[in-house]
């Protein structure tokens, strides 16, 4: 009697690829772990080549098909884009490249926000890669024409969060530095467009006062990464890879800085490697 290896991936036991430009997709991995508890996931920090924010989409786009490349190797049946900047530039080639590969991109929150707002002010912090984007400008344009929207780039807030001092005096200080022409244009919600803030947002929350909402998509990336869960074709049975319900983290950076933010943030088991992942 022959019996098939094949089985249906559902949502529960998926095997998910996410990676963003550092450690920053973290906050991603770990909305995406309380929602799908037994999924296998795999992480890659591109940390070797970061920050993504400040690179033209050329380098984007080949770290991102690279990385892509890197996890549907390791059997990922679907794909996070868990970096805006690495969704602006790079979510079109990755899917005209896979066209079959379920792949989930990370876009700042400007519907909810435009939704929510109470002035009509609504702040959008930001890598300068995502706020210059042809997507972003669509994105604006489709839900933020009646609304008054001020974008604010935050050039080396990402890489200093990425340092894994989340409350040293350069992070803290970069953060004052990009909210302070929020708060003086009295906005009254803003737009965490980039996944490393959701790790400062208690700095960003006191620069802005509490009356000011803070809008982070990493939940709503994790109930459409469980959504796409729901309808994956079925695949062969996977070599082993982990033990089961522990991540697999990958960097091409410093092992040591990965394995560091992983033991601060995420409430779950994982390993950690390094990587090299050429383009």
């Amino acid at each position: 009697m022959i019996t098939s290896t094949a089985c249906p991936p559902s949502a529960a036991t998926a095997r998910i690829g996410v990676f963003d430009s550092g450690l920053g997709g973290l906050s991603v991995l770990r909305a995406i772990r309380s929602l799908l508890p037994a999924a296998e996931l795999m992480y890659v920090a591109d940390s070797g080549h970061a920050p993504y924010g400040e690179r033209g989409d050329a380098h984007v786009i080949a770290r991102s098909r690279a990385i892509a490349a890197f996890l549907r190797e390791r059997g990922a049946d679907l794909l996070v884009i868990a970096c805006n900047t690495a969704t602006a530039a790079a979510v079109s080639a990755l899917r005209q490249d896979h066209p079959v590969w379920p792949i989930v991109g990370v876009e700042p929150g400007i519907k909810p926000a435009a939704g929510l707002t109470r002035n009509g002010r609504i702040g959008v912090m930001a890598t300068t890669g995502t706020l210059r984007s042809e997507r972003f400008r669509l994105l604006a344009q489709a839900h933020a024409a009646h609304v008054d929207l001020r974008l604010q780039p935050c050039p080396g807030l990402a890489a200093a969060i990425e340092s894994g001092e989340v409350d040293s005096p350069e992070v803290r200080e970069r953060v004052a530095e990009h909210c302070a022409p929020l708060r003086e244009q009295q906005v009254d919600t803003v737009v965490l467009g980039c996944t490393h803030y959701p790790f400062v947002m208690h700095h960003i929350q006191a620069e802005l006062g509490a009356d000011t909402r803070l809008i982070d998509t990493s939940d709503a990336v994790a109930r459409r990464t469980r959504h796409l869960c729901e309808s994956l074709p079925a695949r062969a049975a996977p070599p082993v890879a982990a033990p089961p319900g522990v991540a697999r983290l990958w960097t091409t950076g410093e092992q040591a800085r990965l394995e560091s933010f992983a033991g601060r943030w995420l409430d779950f088991a994982w390993q950690a490697e390094a990587a090299s992942i050429p383009a």
